[in-house]
């Protein structure tokens, strides 16, 4: 499996990094974003280094991802009473990609909230991020 040490995405697969797991399986690995947009704000990242879309290997870690991406979506609907999860992805630079690691984000979504035209992070689910891990996961996760 290819490692970047310099990489907070490979850190946090690898254990050297706290990270509020999700989801965890051979390929790829979901956890809640610390700068989430809305409460459930989860990452979902291949465990091997893929850099971006354009990297060679991508189309195999997308794929390794769908897994991943389809229970924790299910996860985040059942277990937030969610209305819809929305599935963004930054590619590059100018795209808004901050960490180099290939990276989905699901998010959950409520009819009335806040469009996601600011990717400002919410500071409510910030500050709940423990409880909302208990939330999706269960006490002592």
């Amino acid at each position: 499996m290819t490692v970047d040490d310099s990489c907070v995405f490979c850190g946090i697969v690898a254990g050297r990094l706290p990270a509020r797991f999700l989801y965890q399986d051979d390929d790829a690995c979901a956890f809640l974003d610390i700068r989430p947009l809305r409460v459930g704000h989860t990452l979902v990242v291949p465990r091997r280094h893929v850099v971006d879309l354009g990297a060679e290997g991508a189309p195999e870690a997308v794929a390794a991802l769908a897994p991943a991406l389809q229970e924790t979506a299910r996860l985040l609907s059942s277990r937030l009473d969610a209305d819809g999860i929305s599935l963004l992805q930054a590619n590059g630079a100018a795209a808004g990609q901050e960490v180099f690691h290939l990276h989905f984000h699901l998010v959950p979504r409520w009819r009335g909230d806040r469009r996601l035209t600011d990717f400002t992070a919410d500071e409510a689910a910030r500050d709940k991020l423990d409880q909302t891990h208990q939330q999706l996961v269960g006490p002592g996760a």
